[in-house]
């Protein structure tokens, strides 16, 4: 079953939750920095991790000290409570790592 796409009310509410991230072209996109290289991999193993478990994979853009993530759920073309959910998780996971 594919998951329903977000009305642009409840995606501002979701947004509340979420301090740093944008909607950019249907997509939530964070940029996060880190103290080192390779606290921002260890970061992205943590989030493949989690994409893995939710089956739900964002875009991860690895720089030096930072990575961003970008999420959208593809087959509803936009955003969904999946891409929320995760991004949840992400912070966390981006707090353990060390940003």
């Amino acid at each position: 079953m594919k998951p329903e796409l977000l009305s642009q009310e409840a995606v501002q509410q979701q947004m509340a939750s979420l301090p740093g991230w944008r909607v950019e072209g249907g997509e939530l996109v964070k940029e996060l920095r880190f103290p080192s290289y390779m606290a921002g991999i260890e970061f992205v193993r943590r989030a493949a991790v989690l994409a893995e478990a939710m089956n739900h994979h964002p875009d991860l853009f690895v720089g030096w000290r930072k990575v961003t993530v970008r999420l959208s759920t593809h087959s509803a073309g936009g955003l969904t409570r999946l891409d929320f959910e995760l991004a949840a998780q992400l912070e966390e996971a981006a707090s353990a790592a060390g940003t």
